[in-house]
Parts: C-alpha cells; structure tokens; sequence
C-alpha cells in the first residue's frame, strides 16, 4: 500500500498536518472548518490539501469566499506513485484550481477558527462527495491556537526598568582590569569579569637615574619578559660618581628563564655596587660581579622544580660601568655593548659574542656575512647556569674618546641592526641628553619591526674621557658587523 502524504490544495507541495503555512506558495492551511455530518471518515487518508475542484453550485463573490475556509477533498493516488487524480479530478495531475475571485471584502479569510463548536458547525459545510475521489480527508486548526488581535490580553503596565547603577572605583583600592575596569584581578593576572589576561609587572619596565636608564619589553611574540634589568647610581669613596646597568636574557630554551635573567641582573648590581663604594677596581669587580650571578643562576637548580624536557635555569649577562672617565664592561653570551658617539663617527661594538657564528669568524672558517646568515648563527656557547661547562666572563675597558653613549642591549634589539653603523643610524641624534627617550625609541623601534624577542636596552651617557687618546680609524673599525672593534679579553 502507498503511502500517503498531505499536500498544499493551491501548489501540491507536500505539508505535514503541523504546518500552518504552505512553504511553496504561502498558502494559508489553517482555512477549513468541521467536517459536515455526513462525510465519511472511515475513507483512505488522502493528500492532504491537494482539493478538488468545488462542488457545483457554489456561488461566486461572497459565497466563494467563504470556500476558501472549506476543506478540499483529498486525491487517491493513481497507480503505485502517481499523485494526479481520475479524469474528473479537474486539473491535470489532480490538482484542480482555486476558487476563482479574490476574497469578497469584509470576509474574515480565517472563517471558522477562534470560534465555538456550535458556531463553527452552523457555517457552511463541505460537500459530501467529490467525484473522483474514495474519502474525505479535513484539516481544521484548534479554535484556541488562532485568535484574533482583539482577543489577546493588553500587556500590563508597569515601571521602567531601572538601569544598572555606575560603579565608581575608588583610586587605590586594588588593581583595575585594562579591559572592563573591574577590579576583579584573580592571582593568575585574569580579570574574573570579562577574562582578559593583565599586563603583567615585567612586561614593560623603565628605570631612569642620573647617568644611567633602562627599559625592558615583553614584545609581541613571547607571552612574558624573560629579559631582566637593573640600573643604579652610586660613588666612589673619594665622592666620584659610579654608575652600573646590568642587563640579562633569559635562555628560552631553559626552565624557569624570567626567574634566571632577575637573579642573576640584581646579584651582578648588588655587587658592583658594594665592590664601587669599598673602591675596588672596576675591573676585577666586574669579573667577580658575572661569577656571583652565575652560582646564584646555579642555585636556582635546586630551589625549584625542572622540567623534564628543559635544561635548568640559564641566562646571558652584559653589564657595564661608568666611573673616573672610563667604561668597564663584562659580558657572557651574545647580549651587546656598543659606543655611539654623538657625530655617530666611530661607532663600533664592544662586546664579542659567544655563539656558534662568532666562533666560525674567529677561526676563519666562515666570513662574517655567511656565518650569521647560517641557521645555527644564534646559538650561544657561553651562559649562566648549573649545565654550563664553565662560565667564562669577558672583560674590556674603554675609554670615551668624545661625547656619546654606551649602549648595553640584548639580542632583541641588536637581531633587526647587527652592525654598529646600521645601529646608531637608529639611536636619536640625543640620546646622550635624553637617554629614557632614547632607550623608549630604541624598544618602540624593534617592537615596530616584529618584536619577536623581548628587548632590553640600558643607556649610559658619557663626556669625553681625559684618558682616552684621540680616535684613529683602523681596519678593525670599518662596517663589517660593526663600525669597529675594541676589546680585551
């Protein structure tokens, strides 16, 4: 036996008896009313609203309007598939037309709903019989799920809602999220309001003293400032000025990196600035400043846990001291030291890396250009830590052949300019008299081209130095990685 299924009576696009609106052509499906005493309801379900023509007689006009709320008789199915009705179904394919004319004005279309049963059964019925069809098939909506605009219940008034009150912060009472203004900061740096991860205290740090400055910035790419900085101001015993920046970077590749870099930049001030005071010689203290910060890297192997898959806790170190005319700088790894003058005349690099390209230029297997172009060109083979094989610091004075400053910086900075010349095109014509602005410059210019390291730069003003001898250019100044070199190992 076929299936039967229902079907719009002005399209015969196939309903289902939930349907209250053909989907085809729009049609209203609800339009029908009970079905007359005499129908038979024991006949085969038909196609639902797929009617046939009306009966004879029905009038046009007023009278044909109220066919539209009739309920159209239902087709058998022809054959095993077939959907059109007998010959006298009166329209190809068994759908005969629409009652022909518009709907007379004043005619409620939805004729027999919202109504009662004794109303709805006095309107006008269907006819008994349609030929060509074996059995009634009538569709009428419940009277209580269509009612008119009128019937519906005004909506009860009431007051306007109250909007939400101003929350005002008072200043000082705890940290505000940079998204929302809450001050809803749980102890992971998350706003507990909207979500939003907080800057944290590393993320951007600027230091100025007299003689000396420092700023640090997390960057685009890393999620945290491994970087670390301090700067500090002090005097001789003889009352001369002294002036330190330390600047470390954490090995990325290591555990705990951020906690490396911060101990090992204050370990190395602490020191100097004790060893500067006591009048030590700037030298010696320099080197005995980078071995208390390595063993103090070293014990934090054990003061915390390791990751399986990280080495322990490592850093590079380059640090630098401006006292009676002269630059003392010390270093382990590959963060720089450079010396820009204020004509830019003589700008060289001061510090020599420990990494593999340096090693490859130093024993003449590669030139310059080809080893830093090399993939393993930022490996370094010099750091602080428990895994490093010996900790070796590098040591150079210099002295201030003119007015300039000494820049100290990690490779966050120096990866975008590797050449001192190239460099200080970058470094403001003032960083001598305005050495934040400088060291703000210098970070905003990495960040702008990618940021993708965190970048640390400290800057030290100097004067000309009565025990520097007047600048002459050599072949070790010329712009190959820097404008010059001068070192002492």
């Amino acid at each position: 036996m076929d299936q039967l299924t229902l079907s719009c009576p002005n399209c015969a696009q196939p309903v289902s008896e939930s349907d209250r609106f053909c989907e085809q052509c729009g049609r209203d499906l609800t339009a029908a009313v009970n079905p007359p005493s005499g129908a038979a309801p024991g006949g085969p379900a038909g196609h639902g609203y797929s009617g046939a023509a009306p009966a004879a007689g029905r009038a046009s006009g007023a009278d044909g309007a109220a066919e539209q709320g009739q309920a159209y008789r239902a087709e058998e199915p022809v054959g095993a598939s077939g959907h059109g009705g007998g010959p006298e179904s009166g329209a190809p394919g068994g759908v005969p037309p629409m009652p022909p004319g518009p709907p007379a004005v004043g005619v409620d279309p939805r004729a027999g709903l919202g109504r009662g049963v004794a109303e709805a059964s006095a309107a006008p019925q269907a006819p008994a019989h349609v030929p060509g069809a074996t059995g009634d098939f009538l569709l009428a909506a419940p009277s209580q799920l269509l009612v008119s605009e009128d019937d519906l219940d005004p909506e009860p008034d009431h007051a306007p809602t109250e909007p939400n009150p101003v929350v005002v912060i008072a200043p000082g009472s705890g940290p505000v999220c940079v998204g929302c203004g809450a001050q809803r900061i749980d102890a992971d740096g998350y706003c507990e309001a909207c979500g939003r991860a907080q800057p944290r205290p590393r993320d951007h740090q600027e230091r100025a003293l007299a003689g000396v400055t420092g700023v640090s910035d997390r960057g685009h790419r890393h999620h945290r400032n491994e970087d670390a900085f301090a700067v500090a101001a002090t005097s001789r015993p003889g009352g001369s000025p002294a002036v330190v920046a330390v600047v470390c970077d954490g090995v990325s590749s290591a555990t705990r990196p951020d906690e490396a870099s911060q101990a090992a930049a204050d370990t190395a001030s602490e020191y100097l600035l004790e060893a500067l005071e006591s009048g030590a010689d700037p030298k010696p203290a320099m080197h005995a400043a980078i071995m208390a910060a390595a063993q103090r890297v070293e014990d934090l192997a054990n003061e915390g846990p390791l990751e399986p898959s990280r080495n322990s806790p490592a850093c590079t170190i380059v640090s630098a001291i401006a006292a009676g005319g002269e630059v003392t700088v010390g270093w382990v790894g590959d963060s720089r030291a450079y010396w820009f003058p204020d004509d830019r005349v003589g700008s060289e690099r001061l510090t020599v890396d420990d990494s593999w390209a340096a090693r490859m230029v130093e024993a003449g297997l590669m030139e310059e250009a080809e080893a830093y172009a090399d993939a393993r060109a930022h490996a370094i083979t010099g750091w602080l830590g428990a895994d490093a094989v010996e900790v070796e610091p590098h040591t150079t004075v210099f002295a201030p052949p003119s007015a300039g400053v000494v820049l100290i910086c990690t490779d966050g900075l120096w990866n975008y300019w590797e050449s001192a010349a190239d460099l200080g095109a970058v470094v403001p014509a003032d960083a001598r008299t305005r050495p934040l602005e400088a060291a703000q410059e210098l970070v905003r210019f990495a960040c702008e081209r990618g940021g993708h390291d965190n970048i640390t730069v400290a800057v030290l003003p100097c004067l000309p130095s009565p025990l520097s001898t007047s600048y002459t250019p050599t072949e070790l100044s010329l712009p190959v990685m820097g404008a010059g070199e001068k070192r002492e190992i």
